[in-house]
């Protein structure tokens, strides 16, 4: 008995490490990896910080150890500005021979001078940057090579798997190329970055200089591009997030015909379908995507939905979570007839959409708000007032309705997350015991729209209360938005009459 027990526990080690062997990586991915290395290269930028005009200039004594310091970095003189050069470093992958290479856009921030080095040690100057997406976070750079330079090629996203082997080649801290290894560890994260995220997560250690870089299967594909990592100390922990290829193949092919991005839009606002209301429509669990609002003219409205319509199928792909529709509406085809199947009144009917092109949105202010990456390769600016005193400025704040709202600045998007999509009046702090209070209004939380009418600034609400009064109104409906952008609800208050 016990030589038949002992034999069957040397079968079972023996079947677990056959086992382990078959799903183990390779133990060498040299063949896979060298002949791509000369395809990935170490992006460089520089950009010139001007100062204010007239400024004093800091006095070293001539001959002074620090005069050298200071003579570097300052340009002295009366009448000038002073000037200082600051630089980040990232990586990024030629897609062509001819000489386009693909990056993250947070890298390039807002260079003067982008350079790009090779792992042979040459190097080449960035004649243009042929496109940008902030929304992806990729640009699409353009050099001028004497010769036609290695490529890489795209692989299908889609279907890499949770424990698929995967290397990631960058440039961490500086160092120059480097190679890393790992798993696919999660697909479709969601990690606040925007409105489409759907990043596969990996272990293969991403640090500060691999954004921009990419992520290569074991056939020397890229499936991804490193952009961002979870740690609380800023090194990698083994929690890194790539953007899928498959997104990052139409960016760039957009990017590479017409210089931007064309999103598709169908004119709704939509929230998530909470258990309670799936239960009240009578759906078996949550899905699919509650339209809140639809605009006048949009697709939607000449296609026939309706505020309270639950978004099922959009052009046939099911969706199962309100961020589902976003994404997909975004890589529809302008122009394309596509069905959609809604749930209304406890009956689903299919209606028929054309896609509309998303129009870009303007920018408000002229001072420059660069995104600061989550793996920090990136810069950020606040606005002048914001550098001037030194802390968040509130340039523009009210207390109305028992809410202190303000202006969304650079500092208080990143200080409540607020996304560069949501845009109103943030929440800074509610009244206790005030009826916001009771209906659980929270700070960081955005007003887009009050009575049905978008808004953009604290002013905004202050004259639409105005009017609302004006014509008699005792209730407002505001319409708030998560800092994410993903969840959207209507809140009615009491207005109460001028004092």
């Amino acid at each position: 008995m016990a030589k038949r027990l002992l034999a069957f526990s040397m079968l079972s080690l023996a079947l677990l490490g056959a086992s382990a062997r078959t799903l183990a990586c390779p133990a060498t991915i040299a063949p896979v990896v060298e002949p791509v290395l000369a395809a990935v290269v170490k992006i460089s930028t520089t950009q010139r910080l001007r100062g204010l005009e007239g400024a004093p200039l800091p006095r070293v004594p001539e001959g002074s150890p620090f005069e050298r310091f200071f003579n570097e970095f300052l340009e002295r003189g009366p009448g000038k500005r002073r000037q200082r050069r600051t630089s980040a470093l990232g990586a990024g992958f030629v897609i062509d021979p001819s000489g386009l290479i693909v990056t993250n856009n947070h890298v390039l921030a807002e260079a003067d001078e982008i350079t790009v080095e090779f792992n042979d040690g040459s190097t080449l100057v960035v004649r243009e940057v042929l496109g940008r997406d902030r929304k992806t976070d990729l640009a699409l750079l353009k050099v001028a090579p004497t010769q036609p330079l290695r490529a890489v090629r795209f692989g299908d996203s889609s279907k890499m798997r949770v424990g698929d082997c995967v290397f990631a080649v960058g440039n961490p801290f500086g160092l120059g190329t480097s190679v890393t290894s790992g798993i696919i560890s999660a697909k479709k994260r969601d990690i606040s970055a925007g409105l489409y995220d759907e990043f596969l997560q990996t272990d293969a250690a991403i640090n500060k200089g691999n954004s921009g870089g990419p992520l290569f299967n074991l056939r020397a594909e890229v499936i991804g591009v490193n952009t961002a990592i979870l740690s609380p100390s800023g090194r990698s922990v083994g929690i890194g997030f790539a953007i899928p290829s498959n997104v990052v193949a139409r960016v760039v092919d957009q990017l590479r015909n017409y210089g931007e991005v064309r999103r598709g839009w169908i004119g709704v606002q939509i929230q998530s379908v909470s258990e309670v209301i799936a239960k009240s429509l009578g759906l078996a669990r949550a899905k699919g995507a509650l339209v809140s609002r639809v605009s006048p003219n949009g697709p939607a409205a000449r296609a026939g939905l309706k505020v309270g319509d639950v978004i099922l199928k959009f052009d046939g792909q099911v969706i199962a979570r309100m961020r589902d529709l976003a994404r997909i509406v975004a890589w529809t085809k302008i122009g394309r007839r596509v069905a959609v199947e809604v749930l209304r009144e406890g009956k689903r009917l299919t209606l028929a959409l054309e896609v509309a092109a998303l129009a870009k949105t303007k920018r408000k202010s002229k001072s420059r708000t660069t995104a600061s990456a989550p793996d920090g390769d990136g810069g950020g600016s606040a606005s002048e007032a914001e550098r001037k005193n030194g802390s968040p400025t509130l340039l523009d704040k009210r207390r109305l309705l028992g809410l202190e709202i303000a202006a969304l600045t650079p500092a208080l998007r990143r200080s409540y997350g607020v996304r560069e999509t949501v845009t109103g009046a943030v929440i800074v702090a509610v009244a206790p015991k005030s009826a916001a209070a009771r209906k659980g209004i929270k700070p960081g939380e955005v007003i887009i729209e009050v009575a049905q009418e978008e808004v953009t600034a604290p002013g905004d609400v202050a004259d639409r209360l105005e009017e609302l009064r004006e014509a008699g109104r005792k209730v407002v409906v505001l319409t708030l938005s998560s800092a994410g952008g993903d969840d959207i609800r209507s809140v009615s208050l009491p207005l109460e009459p001028r004092r």
